[in-house]
């Protein structure tokens, strides 16, 4: 039997499931509609799509690490009850094992295969809302590594071993001993889970930032009436205190803020025993640029109650 637009549309009105899963339902059950929502059903896809316009904010980033190399995902769900389910937990954990084997982007991780199942990363992730309940997201993913050296990791607040709402990855290139490398490391990882620097170095500050804080600096200096020669002094000065602010190098080092934090990895040399070079950083914080949606609990409550 052939699949119409019309059958699909229907399917697709009574299920709330993408039009492209509507086909395919269709197709396996010869066209045969309750069939099709049944086999929607099954799949977890009627009951997944139904929820995928909920914002999905809270959740939990997961770290996996090898050595030279390390993975953060961020898999988001709709209420911070999930992030302590252990089937929310395993999944998560189960993803960053699998994402640590990939080239770090959210498409390819979700077209991995999902360990001790026949489906990719992103069905289990869709198959898991149906059991959890919750529209769940791979949102965000960074892989970093290294040639020779470390990629050190951190989580804060973790709920378990390498779960937590933050995490840090930073790779450090050296050919000197590995776990003095790791220990500097893990302190510079929680030193940008602290600071959260724009940029490794100066340089790197994306321009269009750069541009944006200078043009707010010529607009304030210019309220003091001053001539624009000592204007120009004055956004100089504040720019490099900008760069000095959001670069991770030159920021003091929270550990010891009497050191820089490229003074503070200089120092560390000695014990390391060869040079050190910062090479990635990334800093994954649940949510963070998600706008949540605003809810009236209370109309909420009011509409389960009237069924």
């Amino acid at each position: 039997m052939s699949v119409t637009a019309a059958m699909v549309k229907e399917l697709r009105d009574k299920t709330g499931a993408g039009m492209m899963d509507c086909k395919k339902a269709l197709a396996e059950t010869n066209g045969d509609i309750e069939a099709a929502i049944d086999w929607l059903r099954a799949k977890g896809i009627a009951k997944a799509d139904k929820k995928s316009g909920r914002t999905a904010a809270e959740g939990l980033i997961g770290i996996a690490s090898a050595g030279t190399k390390a993975v953060v995902v961020e898999i988001n769900s709709e209420t911070d009850f999930v992030a302590r389910n252990d089937a929310f937990q395993d999944l998560v954990r189960g993803v960053a094992a699998v994402a640590l084997n990939t080239d770090g982007t959210v498409a390819g991780i979700g077209a991995a295969s999902y360990p001790a199942t026949s489906t990719t990363v992103g069905e289990a992730v869709t198959a898991a809302v149906a059991t959890i309940g919750e529209n769940l997201t791979l949102r965000r993913a960074a892989l970093l590594s290294v040639e020779d050296g470390v990629v050190a990791t951190y989580v804060h607040n973790a709920v378990a071993d390498g779960l937590g709402k933050l995490g840090v990855l930073v790779a450090l290139s050296s050919t000197g001993n590995k776990e003095a490398l790791t220990a500097i490391g893990r302190q510079v990882a929680m030193h940008i889970a602290a600071t959260n620097p724009l940029a490794i170095r100066s340089s790197e500050v994306d321009p269009a930032v750069a541009e944006r804080e200078r043009n707010v600096f010529i607009e304030q200096s210019r309220a003091s009436g001053k001539p624009d020669n000592i204007i120009e002094k004055m956004v100089d000065g504040r720019m490099r205190k900008f760069f000095e602010e959001v670069a991770l190098l030159s920021q003091a080092f929270v550990i010891n803020p009497d050191l820089t934090v490229e003074a503070a990895v200089k120092a560390a040399e000695k014990e390391v025993g060869a040079p050190i070079e910062i090479t990635g950083m990334a800093r994954l914080l649940v949510g963070e640029g998600v706008e949540k949606e605003e809810t009236d609990f209370a109309a909420e409550v009011a509409a389960v109650a009237k069924g």
